[in-house]
């Protein structure tokens, strides 16, 4: 017969994470504009092996899902110029002239704070590019401010610190 740990059956005190405490640092874009951000996410795809009467599943590659963000627009400073001061550093649309990966990808740190502010999780999200931008939707019939500035980020790998 198993025996019960006490600490498995009395109250533990514990903390949770909260939704809206974070602040996301990316090189170029003030972090107050950052409203919603989704958390890194990874698919480990698998490899399927045939054998004899019966299948077998390893681990295949890791690709690190995108990360989408949503931004406040504000009139200054704008939200949608440093969107795209980012992107043109990946492709040029005036001229076509596209950039090299050095000068694109960026190391993203995601801290999420606890109750205080201090800092108790951190991603680092490395060689981080800006793969998708929408800059909203304007309707003279809404008096809603414009927050419909969302960003796609493709990256290479994450890292969780702590």
């Amino acid at each position: 017969m198993a025996v019960l740990d006490p600490n498995e059956i009395m109250f533990t005190a514990f903390e949770p994470k909260v939704a809206n405490r974070f602040i996301m640092y990316i090189d170029g874009i003030p972090a107050y504009l950052i409203k919603k951000a989704k958390a890194p996410a990874f698919n480990a795809n698998e490899i399927i092996l045939d054998h004899i009467n019966v299948y077998r599943k390893v681990k295949g590659k890791v690709r690190w899902e995108d990360i989408t963000l949503e931004l406040y627009d504000p009139i200054t400073p704008s939200g949608a110029q440093s969107v795209m001061e980012w992107a043109r550093l990946a492709h040029e649309s005036v001229t076509g002239r596209d950039g090299y990966s050095d000068f694109y990808k960026k190391d993203i740190t995601l801290n999420v704070l606890g109750p205080v502010g201090d800092i108790v999780s951190e991603w680092v999200i490395k060689g981080a590019y800006c793969k998708q931008a929408t800059f909203g939707d304007y309707d003279w019939a809404s008096g809603e401010a414009a927050i419909a500035l969302s960003v796609t980020i493709a990256m290479d790998y994450c890292v969780l610190n702590f």
